[in-house]
């Protein structure tokens, strides 16, 4: 009898193309909607329909027991079900863009770290907004760009070049400029910031040639990079927080006190403090997929 023929496997360009017609199908109606009833329901198909499969709960999970042990059983449960929900509402408010700052037009920066944001800025002193995939992280950024200067932010680029082409866009819609990871992005956001602009970093992901900090009491490799270029170009870093209100639509932009000079090490583990702190308050608005904690 002859041996069945191997099945060819679909081209990586045409894997690309079907992944993005499908994630990109639920985006697009939710756009055609009123912006409450988008981000409600970007929130439930998120949290209810998308998760499951996607491996979200499973990942939510693993990492609550890892570094949250004595979290009780009902709190890890409703957890695994709202931290993908808060995912799903940020993605669409993200790319809602225009809407998302109509939607913010009566939310303004606060907190005990704004008088030194209002300081820097009044003096031309480069600032780095700090903070993590908390929230609605993009809340302070429009925010503070609408009433300081644009924010400028670092992304990482998409490998689905068909996804990345309109997420580039979404990052854009909410505030400029954007600098793609790399070595001209980077260069320019240096540029940017040296000038005294301000620039937005997420610092909350693993990275396999950051430092042996700690984050939640367990080892957690993080990026220096903020830290060394606040020392270099004697720039003000501060912790700020999109928090998401009870409502699930209304947002806070926090601005915390700032994090004083010191060693890039020192600094950087403040800044894991201080997103730890939030987490521990909101912990169903930290999105607890990323693999924080590889070692």
């Amino acid at each position: 009898m002859p041996a069945t023929p191997a099945k060819e496997p679909v081209p990586k360009r045409l894997r690309a193309y079907l992944a993005n017609a499908v994630l990109s199908a639920p985006l697009k109606l939710a756009l055609a909607l009123p912006y409450g009833l988008r981000v409600r329901l970007m929130g439930g198909l998120m949290g209810r329909v998308l998760a499951p499969p996607l491996g979200y709960r499973k990942r939510v999970r693993a990492n609550l027991d890892l570094v949250w042990p004595d979290l009780p059983e009902g709190e890890k449960q409703r957890l695994c079900r709202q931290v993908p929900e808060n995912f799903g509402r940020t993605l669409i408010e993200i790319y809602s863009g225009t809407a998302l700052k109509a939607h913010l037009a009566d939310t303004h920066p606060e907190g005990p770290g704004l008088p030194a944001l209002q300081k820097a800025h009044a003096e031309g002193r480069p600032v780095i907004l700090v903070s993590g995939h908390f929230g609605n992280h993009d809340t302070v950024r429009a925010t503070v760009s609408r009433e300081f200067s644009p924010v400028g932010a670092l992304f990482r680029p998409l490998d689905n070049a068909y996804f990345n082409a309109h997420w580039e866009d979404a990052i854009r819609g909410v505030a400029e400029p954007a600098f793609p990871r790399g070595r001209k992005g980077l260069a320019q956001m240096v540029k940017y910031l040296r000038g005294g602009g301000i620039i937005a970093l997420l610092v909350d992901q693993h990275v396999g040639d950051g430092a042996d900090l700690t984050f939640f009491g367990h080892p957690a490799k993080t990026t220096l990079s903020a830290a060394e270029m606040a020392l270099k170009y004697n720039a003000l870093v501060l912790p700020v927080f999109g928090v998401r209100q009870p409502d699930g639509l209304s947002l806070k932009a926090l601005i915390q006190e700032e994090i004083p000079h010191s060693t890039a090490e020192e600094m950087a583990q403040a800044m894991n403090d201080a997103l730890e702190a939030m987490v521990r308050q909101h912990p169903e608005q930290w999105f607890w997929v990323h693999r924080r904690w590889k070692s």
